[in-house]
């Protein structure tokens, strides 16, 4: 879906603009494929999936390069202005989030690859909920950025906290296991060290869903309370 983005004398500028903000549809579509991965080799102890997701990191990592140097190469060659320049700050913002997102479902993947007893798989199922919300907001805040929905981009926003919230619960429910059996310590650690990053991947989705407010607004809304950004910004 074409964006309403300025008119430029040169056609190709709106070609490039095109290109780009294609490209990073592209690698979200990786990243999210990562986490859905990562999520999946867990649920399923499936060490090759596990695997599959470590492997595939270099092609996340090479996109965000080529639109780092894509973008960077429009700022010095067409001097953008306005909209376009944010469009393009926007851009550069977004493309570093998505790869810290792969680089989540990396050290997520990484617990499939640890051996857990019978009885520590529990620790587990505590994962899946929250990570199919994660998934969600990643899946959300991609739409969003593909159609610059302010409206959508909020409503991933305001989903952050909930996600926080459940972060917050499943980390005291693993520190009583631990207190309860010291032997867990180790296993429970990976889990939880595996929330943290589910929690992290709502961040970042977060911090993109501001970036669209932000392309589409002219308003950096960082830092902002979500009452300051429905009654004062989107409204």
């Amino acid at each position: 879906m074409e964006l309403n983005l300025n008119k430029h004398i040169s056609g190709q500028f709106n070609e490039e603009l095109e290109q780009i903000r294609n490209d990073v549809l592209k690698m979200g579509g990786l990243v999210e494929q990562q986490l859905t991965n990562a999520l999946n080799a867990v649920n399923k102890r499936d060490k090759d999936l596990a695997k599959q997701v470590l492997e595939s990191d270099y092609l996340v990592n090479k996109m965000d390069v080529k639109i780092d140097e894509d973008c960077t190469r429009i700022i010095a060659k067409r001097q953008p202005a306005a909209s376009d320049l944010r469009l393009v700050l926007a851009i550069i913002k977004t493309i570093t989030d998505l790869e810290r997102i792969g680089d989540e479902a990396k050290r997520i993947a990484k617990v499939a690859l640890e051996s857990f007893s019978n009885t520590q798989q529990e620790f587990l199922v505590s994962m899946d909920g929250m990570g199919r919300k994660a998934l969600a907001m990643l899946n959300d805040v991609l739409d969003a950025f593909a159609r610059m929905d302010v409206d959508a981009a909020f409503e991933v926003h305001k989903a952050d906290k909930e996600l926080d919230k459940e972060y917050e619960a499943i980390a005291r429910q693993l520190m009583t296991y631990m207190m309860e059996d010291p032997r867990s310590i180790p296993k429970i650690m990976d889990v939880l060290w595996s929330i943290r990053s589910l929690e992290r991947v709502g961040d970042r989705c977060q911090n993109i869903s501001e970036y669209v407010i932000y392309f589409v607004k002219g308003k950096d809304v960082r830092h902002t309370s979500e009452a300051d950004i429905k009654h004062n910004i989107l409204n």
